[in-house]
């Protein structure tokens, strides 16, 4: 589809871990045009991951302007702006608004023996975890929050409010300081059954609702301040949609969006989530519930390693990463009896426990690169298959898998991943993904989408990838030790919890 064929676009902001990006797309979904700014991640204390605000903020402003202009010059014109982000960050503001912190990202473990100590106290972290959606675990703002109070009170000094990094930006751009209900509900702050700040879980945390930002629908508008029109080249008030997570919004990007559709993800991690209409997480408390908008919610898990085991193993290995896993597709399903807990950064869904370490078991002198690799990339895909079967413990149905992700750029990952799963892969590898949710939510927000299900009719899957009926009955077999060797190896590991 030409620039020219179509007038109006919306432009979606996504504040990644690693990038801002800004794609502008029209009602259909055709992106049109996309600008992408490098965030930076500071991690010079152990533990420690952190980022700059302002810079991030300064980044999101600048990348917008390059897009406008982009559009300005195709004849179109921008009907809106819409927002998606990274979950989990933390910033702390002074009486003027100033970032008097860095931004804590979501991987900022330094918080790991807080959550360890709540996570002791079984009932009460439960309790939290069905409350909130959230687990108690180091990337929840609650523990990062309770952890600064208890153990790092000069990291906040000087701190008024509290907020997400995407709230630093949005301020920005309308002058209200506010958030969407969406990335709240990641922030182990809020209520799910209310959709607003959890008196028990801001006790926890050691903060009140006053210094936290209002709670407001993701679908809501607000105004472009005249001067953020005049630092973008957009108009000045031109509607702001307040957006929300990016998880949600990685369904909707990618058209999962019906209920039992799930969204899977595969990057450096992963994710699995699927959309239902009602909030809970399993008797187990294995899976995380967040909101999308319009009584959408996602549940399902993130698993810390992804695509990053191959990359670690042709690192370790000295080999090219497509060499290697094209040697690893050509091992049979089994891994010729090598069995990976590839935990190599910890692990969050289904255990959510940051100390683990990875593991081999069955290794014997036969078995080389090829098979290691293979044994890892089948133990991702089991902890994706655990995902499911939690999410399936919420009475949630999974009968369709759409997913997309640059991991799927190597055969075996889609081939493992479509076998544990047991279903066919729908790949949506030209989706916009998050930035396109987002773009969506925005077309919703003005009306021009009847509801948020419309989305399922605008995302094509680019190529399907069946699950084989043999590799299908030998993983799910295998699956059935993987909670019990994972519980074995855990035991032999001091300070895995």
């Amino acid at each position: 589809m030409s620039v020219s064929a179509t007038q109006e676009v919306l432009l979606g902001l996504d504040i990644g871990s690693t990038a801002t990006k800004v794609v502008a797309a029209d009602r259909h979904g055709t992106v049109l045009h996309l600008v992408e700014r490098e965030n930076g991640m500071r991690t010079t204390e152990p533990g420690e991951a952190v980022q700059d605000a302002e810079a991030v903020r300064e980044a999101a402003l600048a990348a917008l302007a390059e897009c406008a202009d982009r559009v300005r010059r195709s004849g179109c014109s921008v009907r809106a702006l819409s927002f998606s982000t990274a979950m989990h960050s933390l910033v702390g503001l002074d009486e003027r608004g100033v970032p008097v912190t860095p931004a804590f990202h979501l991987s900022d473990s330094r918080c790991a023996e807080v959550a360890r100590k709540l996570r002791g106290d079984r009932q009460g972290a439960a309790a939290l975890h069905r409350a909130t959606g959230t687990p108690v675990h180091p990337q929840s703002v609650m523990v990062k929050l309770a952890w600064l109070g208890e153990q790092r009170p000069e990291l906040a000094s000087g701190v008024v409010r509290w907020c997400a990094l995407k709230d630093v930006v949005f301020t920005a751009l309308t002058g209200e300081f506010v958030t969407d209900q969406s990335l709240a509900s990641g922030s182990g702050l809020q209520r799910m059954s209310t959709l607003d700040w959890d008196e028990e879980a801001l006790a926890v945390a050691g903060v009140s609702r006053d210094r936290l930002p209002t709670v407001r629908a993701p679908t809501d508008t607000l105004p472009l301040t005249p001067e953020a029109a005049r630092r973008t080249g957009l108009p000045a008030g031109l509607p702001v949609v307040l957006g929300a997570g990016d998880g949600p919004l990685g369904n909707l990007g990618v058209g999962a969006v019906s209920t039992g559709v799930a969204g899977l993800s595969l990057g450096t991690s992963g994710a699995l989530r699927v959309m239902r209409e009602q909030p809970g997480v399993d008797e187990r408390c294995r899976t995380f519930c967040y909101y999308l908008a319009e009584g959408l919610w996602v549940s399902g898990g993130a698993v810390s390693n992804g695509a990053v085991v191959g990359q670690w193993a042709a690192e370790t290995f000295g080999v090219e990463l497509g060499e290697l896993m094209d040697e690893a597709l050509r091992v049979p399903t089994g891994a010729r009896g090598l069995v990976a807990l590839p935990y190599l950064m910890g692990e969050r869904a289904p255990w959510w426990e940051p100390g683990l370490t990875g593991s081999l078991v069955g290794l014997r002198r036969v078995h080389g690169r090829a098979e290691i690799t293979r044994a890892l990339v089948e133990g991702v895909a089991q902890q994706l298959a655990l995902v499911r079967d939690a999410v399936v413990d919420t009475g949630a149905e999974v009968r369709a898998v759409r997913a997309t992700g640059g991991g799927f750029r190597s055969r075996v990952w889609a081939e493992v991943i479509a076998a544990a799963l047991g279903k066919e892969l729908e790949l949506a590898e030209n989706s916009g993904g998050s930035a396109l949710g987002a773009v969506f939510l925005g077309w919703r927000a003005l009306g021009e989408l009847e509801s948020l299900e419309e989305t399922v009719d605008l995302v094509h899957p680019s190529r399907t990838v069946p699950a084989d009926p043999e590799a299908v009955r030998l993983l799910r077999e295998q699956r059935g030790g993987i909670e019990r060797l994972h519980e074995a190896v855990r035991d032999l590991v001091p300070g895995a919890e």
